[in-house]
C-alpha cells in the first residue's frame, strides 16, 4: 500500500499536470476563435470561387488552358496537411489513416503516388512509408507566407502542365464542429471543367479574352484552395486541441479527487491502527495494575 507521503506527491503531480492542460486549452480557445473567424469570414469566396471558375471556362471553352485537360491518372501528387504538434486527440492518426486508404487504394489501381506532405507529424510517419516525399514543410505550416503558399501552387500547377503528374490532391482536416472535424480528400487539379448548364446563354463579350482571363484566375484559383485547406486544417487542429485539453482537465479533476478519497482512507486506516494500539497499551499496563 503507498504511504501518505506518495499519495501527497501524486496528487500534487496531477495538479500541477491539470494546471498546464488548463493553460493549454486556454491558448487553444484563443486560437481556435480567430481560425473560426477568418474561416467563416472567408467561406463564402472559397465556395464561390470553383462556380465562378467553370462558367467562365463555359462561357471560353474547356481547351482554352492546360488546367482543364483530363488524363488517365498513372501518377498523382497528394498535399497531405497535418499539424506541427500533438495533444490535439486523434487530429493526427485518423488523418493519417485516411492518407494511407486513400494512397492504398490509388496504388492497388496502378497510380504512381508521391507526396508533398507540410505538418512536422505527417513528416515524421510518411517519410517512413513507402511513397516518395517531393517536398515537405515541417515548421511553422501555422505561419505560412502567401509568397509560400503561392510559390508551392506554382509548383504544383508546374507539375501538371508538363505532365510530371496527372492529378492533384488534398488531404486534410475540415473544420465542421467543435466536437469533430471532417476528413477531406479533394481534388485539386485538373481544376473542375465547365458545366454544360453553368454558363446559362450566350457567351458574354468581355475584355481581355477568355484565355487571357483564364491566366489570370486559375493560378488564383489554385493558391485560394490551398489556402482554405491550410485555414480550415487550423481551425480543425484548435478546435481537437481545445476539446483534448478540457477533457484532460476533467480527468485530472477526477483522479484527484479519487486520490484524495483514497489518501482520507488511508490516513483514517493508520489513525484507527494508532489507535487500537494505544487502547491496547492501555489495557496491558491496567491488568498489570
Amino acid at each position: 500500500m503507498p504511504t501518505l507521503l506518495d499519495l501527497r506527491q501524486r496528487i500534487r503531480s496531477v495538479r500541477n499536470s491539470q494546471k498546464i492542460t488548463q493553460a493549454m486549452k486556454t491558448v487553444s480557445t484563443a486560437k481556435f476563435r480567430k481560425a473560426q473567424r477568418t474561416v467563416l469570414e472567408s467561406r463564402p469566396y472559397w465556395h464561390l470561387f470553383p462556380d465562378l471558375v467553370g462558367r467562365v471556362a463555359a462561357w471560353a471553352g474547356r481547351d482554352v488552358h492546360p488546367l482543364f485537360a483530363r488524363r488517365e491518372e498513372r501518377r498523382i501528387e497528394v498535399v497531405l496537411i497535418a499539424s506541427d504538434k500533438g495533444l490535439a486527440g486523434a487530429f493526427n492518426s485518423n488523418l493519417f489513416l485516411r492518407a494511407q486508404t486513400f494512397l492504398c487504394e490509388k496504388q492497388a489501381a496502378g497510380v504512381d503516388p508521391r507526396l508533398v506532405v507540410l505538418g512536422k507529424k505527417a513528416v515524421q510517419v510518411f517519410r517512413r512509408e513507402p511513397w516518395p516525399i517531393d517536398r515537405s514543410r515541417a515548421e511553422h505550416t501555422d505561419k505560412l507566407e502567401p509568397e509560400e503558399i503561392r510559390e508551392l501552387g506554382e509548383f504544383l500547377m508546374r507539375l501538371f502542365i508538363f505532365q510530371r503528374t496527372d492529378a492533384v490532391y488534398v488531404v486534410s482536416n475540415e473544420f465542421r464542429s467543435i466536437i469533430a472535424p471532417q476528413l477531406a480528400v479533394v481534388r485539386l487539379l485538373p481544376v473542375a471543367g465547365p458545366d454544360t448548364g453553368a454558363a446559362g446563354g450566350v457567351a458574354p463579350d468581355w475584355e481581355p479574352e477568355g484565355p487571357v482571363l483564364l491566366r489570370s484566375i486559375l493560378p488564383r484559383y489554385v493558391e485560394s484552395q490551398l489556402y482554405h485547406a491550410l485555414a480550415e486544417s487550423q481551425a480543425a487542429e484548435q478546435a481537437a486541441r481545445m476539446m483534448a485539453m478540457d477533457n484532460a482537465t476533467k480527468n485530472a479533476e477526477e483522479l484527484i479527487s479519487d486520490l484524495t478519497l483514497f489518501l482520507n482512507k488511508v490516513r483514517q486506516a493508520g489513525i484507527t491502527k494508532e489507535l487500537l494500539e494505544i487502547m491496547t497499551a492501555v489495557e496491558a499496563l491496567r491488568q498489570e495494575a
